[in-house]
């Protein structure tokens, strides 16, 4: 699925060799979560630290994301990289953004739910064909792994949306009722506790029901795959969303940022929906988003 408010044609430039970075991001995934399954089996032993209340790294995050970067550094040297635990900066024609453990609070509980998640964001005049320059940037790249269920979700840039190798799409769920949506709580930033609140009252009253699984990265894939029809949540990081917004976008669905500030959720305001329900679902969160307002880029 390509959207054309993101191209331009006819660049003449260097393009993005996509398929070459997608092989390199299923090998990191693979190498992040192999440190990830062996930490599983001897949770006991890890060392945990709070950047946050409610925000926890361990040594299995700091691990998986040296093993990801060690991949990245030496197969894609041309690109910058963003990544959860050690940062980085955007740069060149495209950046990597990193989460080694989507779902770290899963994991430490033994709950079997977490991801690594890995995405190429094209910046702004990068030429992902011979015939389309992005005029804002945009994930091209995107890898979700569920090393517990051996899922692995993989997209592209025009070329779709796969889960182990077979095409996947977003559910054809044409109304609200008959809707199954999935958020995520607020767990860091309680100041928009009464707004969530708000938002998910509405979202039970007029839907099927919602789930929180906890871990946004297998939530906006389980959208592209059609097992949820729509799922929201404020206030998550760019590497929560990145890679799920191209699978979710490839697969025939629709991903916002709730505050219209960017060409993707870049602030981590995040809503996504099959796209016979977009205009109905971001309808019944509208109401509620004055009350959080965006995050402060600062």
């Amino acid at each position: 699925m390509t959207d054309s408010s993101l191209v331009s044609h006819g660049s003449g430039v260097a393009v993005l060799d996509l398929g070459h970075a997608l092989q390199v991001a299923v090998q990191a995934a693979h190498a992040g979560a192999a440190v990830l399954q062996a930490y599983a089996r001897n949770r006991a032993d890890l060392v945990v630290d709070f950047k946050a209340r409610n925000d926890l790294v361990s040594q299995a995050d700091r691990e998986a994301e040296a093993a990801i970067l060690d991949v990245l550094r030496e197969l894609t040297p041309e690109y910058g990289i963003v990544a959860e635990e050690s940062g980085g900066a955007t740069s060149g024609a495209a950046t990597w953004y990193i989460d080694p453990l989507d779902g770290t609070t899963n994991f430490l509980h033994a709950h079997p739910h977490y991801a690594v998640s890995i995405a190429l964001v094209a910046h702004t005049g990068a030429s992902v064909s011979v015939d389309e320059t992005l005029v804002q940037d945009a994930p091209v790249v995107a890898v979700v792994y569920d090393p517990s269920k051996e899922e692995l979700f993989t997209a592209v840039y025009g070329g779709g949306a796969w889960l182990n190798g077979h095409r996947i799409s977003c559910s054809r769920t044409a109304v609200l009722a008959d809707a199954l949506f999935a958020t995520g709580f607020p767990v860091v930033d309680f100041s928009i506790m009464d707004p969530f609140m708000g938002a998910l009252r509405d979202a039970v009253i007029g839907s099927r029901g919602v789930r929180r699984n906890g871990a946004a990265s297998l939530d906006l894939a389980w959208v592209a795959c059609g097992r949820f029809d729509g799922y929201w949540e404020f206030r998550l990081k760019p590497w929560d969303v990145a890679a799920g917004t191209l699978l979710v976008r490839e697969a025939g669905g629709h991903v916002a940022d709730m505050f219209s500030r960017d060409a993707w959720p870049v602030h981590g305001d995040v809503v996504a929906s099959s796209a016979a329900i977009a205009p109905a679902f971001e309808g019944l969160l509208a109401p509620h988003l004055a009350k959080a307002g965006p995050r402060n880029p600062g």
